[in-house]
């Protein structure tokens, strides 16, 4: 039985049939597998599980109650499905059909990013293909954001379903004739500000749009989650010092993207619609801030190749799109003011990057020393009380 781990959980692959010649033989290996990955929640990837018996349903039934956990099967054929629809069995476990496979190798890429790429399936539809990394929760998770919040108004494309390419998984997003913002930028610098008021009007709608409770996870939690995974990088007293800085983000019902450039943009039609929804949150605009100071202001100067890529612009293009957005955004015109503004957004950008290296991310983990030796210890943590009062006075 192939095993890999992923997250939290500890996937076995199932393959051929499962029935009452070979149940018990079946359950003494799961079970001495999940011995061997202590603290994983057991899934099952079933794309070659040909068959199940009551017998190999009973199996699961065991490890369900023996876990104390919500076992899932995935990648499901119709066939298998229909065995555990017609005894019950999605009622009580998380099952998961199939999913159809599609070919990206002809396609045009229009973006890509940290957790993926985006490519041109036809006229109507893109796909966006995630690294190999990131999990299916994760990939469903943006695609029931990406539908939450075309509910709520904030103007998001459509998600069709969650695909397979390759040994990743994707999910195909309806766009008629359109670019990336980042795209259009580059092509049609005569526009650049009128783009630009665009960008703002959009952050502006994200920012003034206020949700229920449990549309989207607070960016609070979402922190404090990252703040827990940075044991390789940091001693228990440092853990300690972001968790109490993230107690400070004011709490709010407004929506925060999290990701919000060029590259995150897609130009259809004359308006601006966004489709990469993985990382939206709910709290105060000043973390969508922060995101768009580290995207656009910073990262062309420290990390060009990385976010020339990202953005689809050439860095000089991208600093020079960001200081024209945090004008129009803030109204700030004095010079004197706006360094002053960047100065309380660097340090937040300490906090942000300190905590995105517990995000899980192949990219942010390799500069985890770096960030944590530069940012944390000598700006983070000599400046933490200023930190605390800009937090708080965004909540005013």
């Amino acid at each position: 039985m192939n095993v890999r781990e992923q997250d939290k959980k500890v996937i076995l692959a199932l393959a051929g049939r499962i029935d009452t010649n070979n149940a018990a033989d079946t359950e003494k290996e799961i079970m001495d597998i999940l011995s061997a990955h202590p603290g994983k929640v057991p899934a099952f990837d079933a794309k070659d599980l040909a068959y199940i018996s009551s017998a190999g349903l009973r199996v699961l039934m065991k490890i369900r109650k023996q876990t104390g956990d919500a076992v899932e099967v995935f990648d499901v054929s119709p066939e298998v499905y229909d065995i555990f629809e017609t005894t019950g069995f999605t009622e009580l476990l998380t099952v998961r059909k199939k999913l159809r496979t599609i070919d990206v190798s002809s396609c045009e890429k229009i973006g890509e990013g940290g957790n993926g790429a985006v490519y041109r399936l036809d006229n109507d539809k893109i796909v966006k293909v995630y690294r190999p990394w990131v999990g299916i929760d994760a990939i469903e998770r943006e695609r029931t954001f990406a539908r939450t919040a075309f509910v709520n108004g904030i103007p998001s494309v459509i998600a069709y379903d969650t695909v397979r390419v390759g040994d990743c998984y994707g999910i195909v997003f309806e766009l008629l004739d359109s670019d990336t913002l980042g795209h259009a930028m580059s092509a049609h610098p005569e526009k650049l500000e009128a783009y630009v008021d665009q960008y703002v009007a959009l952050a502006r709608t994200l920012h003034s749009t206020h949700v229920p409770k449990g549309s989207f996870t607070p960016i609070r939690e979402i922190y404090h989650g990252m703040a827990d995974n940075l044991g390789k990088w940091c001693s228990d007293e440092e853990i300690a010092l972001l968790h109490s800085l993230v107690d400070e983000i004011p709490e709010a019902d407004t929506v925060t993207h999290n990701d919000l450039h060029p590259g995150n943009i897609m130009l259809q039609d004359g308006e601006l619609v966004l489709i990469d929804m993985q990382e939206v949150t709910m709290g105060p605009p000043i973390c969508d801030l922060t995101s768009i100071y580290r995207h656009m202001i910073i990262g062309p100067q420290r990390y060009a190749e990385v976010m020339i890529r990202s953005v689809g612009m050439p860095a000089d293009l991208i600093q020079k799109t960001g200081h024209m957005f945090f004008r129009k955004y803030t109204g700030i015109t004095d010079e004197k003011e706006m360094e002053s503004f960047y100065q309380k957004l660097g340090l937040l950008y300490t906090l942000n990057v300190s905590l995105i290296v517990g995000n899980g991310s192949e990219s942010a983990m390799k500069r985890g020393d770096m960030i944590m030796n530069y940012l944390l210890r000598q700006t983070l943590i000599p400046n933490e009380k200023t930190i605390r009062t800009i937090l708080r006075d965004a909540a005013k």
